[in-house]
């Protein structure tokens, strides 16, 4: 139980020195890189939707 707790306690002591280490972005670095985000996936959601929109037809079209 020794051996666990210790090896426990060196784990918490190194995550917070990692996290320490970190650099943290700015409120307008987080913004803009949420910006990227979103627009991303409406670009990629509006590419699926009118790529299911044309396979639907074509496949409407073949077994018609």
């Amino acid at each position: 139980m020794e051996s666990f707790l210790r090896k426990f306690r060196e784990f918490i002591i190194g995550t917070i020195g990692e996290v320490q280490k970190c650099t943290w972005p700015q409120k307008a670095e987080l913004f803009e890189s949420t910006v990227v985000v979103i627009v991303t996936m409406a670009i990629l959601t509006s590419f699926v939707f009118v790529v299911d929109l044309i396979s639907r037809y074509l496949i409407n079209a073949i077994t018609q």
